[in-house]
């Protein structure tokens, strides 16, 4: 095994970084070189990403990764999912669309109309989320003049390149991918209206898609490659969960949504999984991601956000849940899933008035509602496990909870107490760690033919989970 470094760009619906990841015998290892606010702004028609400004931070965080390290061998770039911008004559036309611009909701009806959800899961294999990218095509009138629609890592990948391509995990996503073949369905996109011509071409993982060009190459200092990744940042996670036996354990990627799940290598568009609302996503190396979206951090992200308004004042989180954890006897629960809690607004308000209309009481204290937050997104992740176990035929023994809410031990502590089952926590980074090893496979700097054992393997050791036993 040989090794070097490469640089992982990882885009979040709330923040994103630049990392150089380091390989080698015995090593891995992440340098973050950048971090930068990323957000939904209101635009004239609608909600949108500051594309633009996210750009930039991307190639300003590129430049400094080969300042600090000359030898990088590539860049990989992962990101969230769904969301998408449209190319002609090598330009971008305006700011992408936010996935919770309500226009997704018109989507919808009209998409159903001509295809019945039944039919759709059947050719797909996706959950129904309002704003799953064929929602948002059926409402976009640009669509049938632009050369290309390109999801956001395949975006940035074409800015920096000019190589017009679809990462298959991320394309998996869009709702236009066949769940049996993994092949975009033409016939389904012409059902819809939406012109087959702007699907572009589908690469795989550890795919070089190009060098460094033009203004980004002069800015960076370097040609380097591009290479494929699992462009869904859930996809390159899931690469890092350090699972020994992937038959036994379930999943949970933990930010701003909690994406709960089990590896498998055949998909299940069953009709109990479609009323389920899992859905079976492309993985790396053909594996299936069967998972349900629970909304994760979000909740108390946002419950934070309104108070820190309130008070003028940052507030510690880890101060907040070291309370949170003290709080004594019946803990009131609500539906994390409750779609009126998806939007951004005053949180503790509308979680308030959920519990209230259940019947609940209203936990008195900042303490006591981010204790009845937590708890009520690890009951919604533990029924997730049972339901992805029942329907997959699994009989899982772990969970193992990765990303940024693995550090929220009240959670990863609820969670197995909700379960009943351990839950095995860490690594924080799994997406860029798996970003960073799908890149040094390419280079093959882990040993012919590496697998995914292999890589997991290499996290476990470098990055050793926590335990958390589920309590009487």
């Amino acid at each position: 095994m040989t090794g070097g470094a490469v640089a992982a760009v990882d885009l979040g619906a709330t923040s994103g970084r630049v990392m150089i990841g380091r390989v080698g015998n015995g090593t891995l290892e992440l340098e973050t070189v950048a971090r930068f606010p990323n957000g939904p702004v209101e635009g004239p028609v609608g909600l949108h990403w500051d594309f633009t400004a996210l750009y930039r931070h991307v190639v300003e965080g590129l430049r400094e990764a080969v300042r600090r390290e000359p030898g990088i061998a590539s860049v990989g770039i992962d990101s969230w999912a769904v969301d998408y911008g449209l190319v002609s004559a090598g330009e971008l036309w305006g700011e992408p669309f936010h996935y919770r611009d309500e226009r997704g909701l018109r989507g919808v009806e009209r998409v159903h109309n001509s295809v019945p959800f039944a039919e759709l899961y059947a050719r797909n294999g996706l959950q129904f989320l309002p704003f799953n990218t064929l929602y948002q095509y059926v409402t976009d009138t640009r669509l049938v003049d632009a050369d290309a629609a390109l999801l956001i890592p395949d975006l940035v990948a074409f800015l920096l390149t000019g190589a017009v391509v679809a990462e298959r995990t991320n394309a998996s996503t869009t709702g236009l991918l066949r769940v049996d073949s993994g092949v975009w369905d033409e016939e389904l996109a012409e059902r819809l209206g939406i012109p087959a011509s702007a699907l572009p071409p589908l690469v795989d993982p550890g795919t070089r898609i190009g060098p460094l060009h033009g203004a980004a190459r002069e800015r960076v200092g370097a040609a380097l490659p591009v290479v494929a990744v699992g462009s869904h940042d859930t996809a390159s996670a899931v690469v890092a969960v350090p699972m020994v036996d992937p038959a036994t354990a379930a999943y949970i990627s933990c930010g701003t949504w909690g994406l709960v799940g089990v590896e498998l290598e055949e998909p299940v568009p069953s009709d109990a999984a479609r009323e389920a609302n899992f859905t079976n996503e492309a993985g790396v190396d053909g594996r299936v991601r069967f998972l349900h979206n629970v909304t994760g951090l979000w909740l108390l992200s946002e419950t934070v956000r309104t108070w820190e308004a309130e008070d003028g004042a940052p507030i510690a989180l880890p101060d907040l849940l070291a309370e949170a954890a003290l709080v004594t006897g019946e803990i009131p629960l609500f539906d994390a899933n409750d779609p009126r809690l998806s939007a951004p607004g005053d949180m503790p308000a509308r979680v308030a008035a959920v519990l209230a209309e259940s019947g609940s009481v209203v936990p008195l204290g900042r303490a006591g509602l981010a204790r009845t937050i937590v708890e009520s997104i690890a009951q919604a992740f533990a029924d997730a496990v049972r339901t992805a176990a029942r329907l997959s035929g699994r009989d899982l023994g772990t969970i193992h909870l990765v990303g940024g809410g693995s550090l929220n031990g009240l959670l990863c502590q609820a969670t197995a107490d909700r379960s009943g089952l351990p839950v095995l926590a860490g690594p924080v980074e799994a997406t860029a760690l798996g970003n960073v090893l799908v890149q040094a496979r390419a280079h093959g700097w882990l040993g012919e033919g590496a697998s995914l054992a292999t890589m997991r393997a290499h996290v476990a050791r470098a990055f050793p989970p926590v335990r958390f036993e589920p309590l009487d």
